[in-house]
């Protein structure tokens, strides 16, 4: 029995974990779209109280993220906006 209720628990921890990894690279994408700094949204508490490095790790190698980023720099070299300031 307490075999099960392990398994169960287990179960929903990695539930409740694929759904909040989900929420952060939501957030993630979102913020980068809106042409912040990947950098500066890593930084947020949003991100950083909810995903340890390793987490942080597996949401920064998936393919919206990696769009997202692209799609910045794109739109950076369309406006020769680079973010410098002279």
């Amino acid at each position: 029995m307490a075999d099960l209720a392990e398994s169960i628990r287990r179960f929903l921890q990695e539930l409740s974990t694929d759904e909040l990894e989900e929420r952060v690279l939501e957030y993630v994408v979102r913020e980068v779209g809106n042409g912040r700094k990947l950098e500066d949204t890593l930084k947020d508490p949003y991100v950083r109280n909810r995903l340890n490095e390793e987490r942080l790790d597996h949401i920064l190698e998936q393919p919206e993220v990696i769009d997202a980023i692209e799609k910045s720099i794109a739109t950076a070299f369309e406006q020769k906006d680079f973010g410098f300031t002279s």
